[in-house]
């Protein structure tokens, strides 16, 4: 069975287009400063900062294209700094989450929720999830055997759709954990 690239996917932000607008003024652009492993998404040239109960944490990438709703995604040790709650959830889904603030050159969003630690998780097609014998929504573990800190992250989510490409995504305090460095593949057992 192939194995599966594993890259960390540091803290960043989406947000709406009008969002955008007020953080950076209504004639600023999202533009692309270097495009992400999946189909159509980049790290864009505008930077916020994220304001917590405690501090804030400056300079934090968007992504786009823009999203149907505002979101933050940090490590849980981003959350523990900013004194917010780490909650664990899925990209998207919001309802609940922790609020927070963000703010541009412009002005100012805040998100009644949306602060989140995204779940760990796999992009696959369709193709992939047949080749891997498992379906979107099934939570599977994952090994990897990197140099001094080999491990298996378990409560990892397959999430599949045509226009992903296959990859697993865990934030800065799983590949910290994990001791990931340069590139790393990681083998599914379900």
């Amino acid at each position: 069975m192939k194995e599966i690239l594993v890259e960390t996917s540091a803290r960043h932000v989406h947000v709406t287009e009008e969002q955008f607008k007020v953080l950076f003024g209504a004639d600023a652009k999202l533009e692309v400063r270097a495009m992400l492993s999946q189909p159509g998404q980049f790290v864009s040239t505008s930077r916020v900062d994220i304001v917590g109960p405690k501090r804030t944490i400056n300079n934090v990438s968007i992504l786009g294209p823009f999203r149907k709703a505002g979101q933050v995604e940090i490590s849980a040790t981003d959350a523990r700094t900013i004194g917010a709650p780490a909650i664990i959830r899925e990209s998207g889904d919001l309802a609940g989450s922790a609020p927070i603030k963000i703010v541009g050159p412009c002005g100012e969003v805040d998100l009644a929720e949306g602060l989140i630690v995204s779940k760990r998780h796999i992009h696959m097609t369709t193709k992939d999830a047949e080749e891997f014998g498992v379906s979107n929504g099934q939570i599977v573990k994952v090994e990897l055997a990197t140099e001094g800190r080999s491990l298996i992250f378990g409560d990892v989510v397959i999430r599949v759709r045509d226009d992903f490409a296959l990859a697993m995504h865990i934030d800065t305090d799983e590949s910290n954990a994990a001791g990931c460095v340069g590139t790393v593949y990681g083998k599914l057992i379900k």
